[in-house]
Parts: structure tokens; C-alpha cells; sequence
């Protein structure tokens, strides 16, 4: 086996190995350039940026972070703030509020122990994450793979990596989650550099 991921992943996958060629490997830096370095940063960066383009997500952290002097807002600052005078600053809808909330009274009450995710398993961090309010499983998956660079997470809901799979391998339909795990057996333990591949070649692909 190479000690090389990208040359693991041409190896043991011919059609990921047409993906890799066709989209070539520049630019696969640090996934968390530009992004809070801190994990409870990180979480109240992803709960912002849910279901918004890149550009709107950016904008509206940006508006979060000047209401506290161009920071993340700590826990207790969030839980101190006027809920809905941070919703009309921010921009936020009340759900995100909610959520941001949540994620405060999970690390104050410590429910949420933020420092032990680097030593837990990848199942391990899902579970700690999805009981916080707003944090599902692809938020989850999202924090293993961008943030804390776990290396073979495959987020089997995101629909980018199964439209993405379904185009290259000539599927008819998006696959079902055990079907994508199936395809993607190969890819281990570098599934997660596979997924990124994968995404990038939605950027040349017709929508």
C-alpha cells in the first residue's frame, strides 16, 4: 500500500483515478484555512453557515462576529444576548438562535466536553455532536472531515457526494447510503480525501 493517499486512491479505484486525474490535486490545502481554528468556533461557524452558499454563510458570521468586537461570541455571551436582537443583527432566522443556544448551554453545562473530541473515535464525536440541537449527522460528518481532518469519513447523506458518485460510476439514480458505503470500500482509509475529489468534480459537471 503506498504511504501516498492520493496514489492509495488512483490504485485502488479506476474510476476515482479518472476523477483525481481530471481535476488534478492543486489547491487541496488546508481545509480550514480562513475558518475559526477553535472546535466551539468551528460548530458556530457550521450552524451559520447551514443551508446557505459559501458567500451567504460568510457574510452573516461576519455580521455574528462584529456584534461581539470582530470575535466568535463565547457561550455565556450567547446566552446573555437578547435572542431576537441577534437574530435582526446577525441576520439569523430564529432556528439558528435556537441552535446557537444550545450549542452554549451544551459546553456551559458540560454535556459537551469540547476538549476530548481530538481523542474520540469519529462514532464517538457524531453522537457527542448530534445531541446539541441544529447538529445533525452531516454537520457532524462535516466537523470530522473539515476540521478535525479525520481521514476516512464518508458523509453518505451529502447530496454533492452522492450526485457526484452517481454521475462518475453511471448510476441511475443517487445511491442509497449502503450502496455509496459499497462503492466506496475501496477508498479506505482515505475516504475523505476521496470525497474531496469527488465534490470538485461537481465544479466542472453541469447542474
Amino acid at each position: 500500500m503506498s504511504d501516498d493517499p492520493v496514489a492509495a486512491l488512483r490504485a485502488a479505484d479506476p474510476v476515482l483515478r479518472g476523477v483525481i486525474d481530471a481535476v488534478g490535486t492543486d489547491g487541496l490545502g488546508d481545509p480550514r484555512a480562513g475558518r475559526p481554528s477553535e472546535h466551539y468556533g468551528a460548530l458556530v461557524r457550521s450552524i451559520v453557515g447551514q443551508q446557505l452558499s459559501t458567500k451567504a454563510a460568510r457574510a452573516i458570521y461576519l455580521r455574528l462576529t462584529e456584534r461581539y468586537g470582530g470575535r466568535t461570541p463565547t457561550p455565556a455571551e450567547v446566552l446573555a444576548d437578547d435572542p431576537d436582537a441577534l437574530r435582526a443583527a446577525a441576520g439569523l432566522s430564529r432556528a439558528k438562535v435556537s441552535f446557537l443556544r444550545s450549542l452554549a448551554e451544551h459546553v456551559l453545562d458540560g454535556s459537551l466536553e469540547l476538549e476530548r473530541l481530538d481523542e474520540l473515535p469519529d462514532e464517538a464525536v457524531i453522537a457527542e455532536l448530534v445531541a446539541v440541537k441544529g447538529l445533525g449527522v452531516w454537520s457532524a460528518h462535516m466537523f470530522l472531515m473539515f476540521h478535525l481532518q479525520r481521514p476516512d469519513v464518508l458523509p453518505v447523506g451529502d447530496l454533492g457526494i452522492r450526485r457526484a458518485v452517481m454521475l462518475r460510476y453511471g448510476l441511475a439514480a443517487l445511491p442509497a447510503p449502503a450502496e455509496l458505503e459499497a462503492i466506496a470500500e475501496p477508498w479506505r482509509p482515505h475516504r475523505t480525501l476521496a470525497c474531496r475529489f469527488l465534490w470538485r468534480s461537481l465544479e466542472a459537471t453541469p447542474a
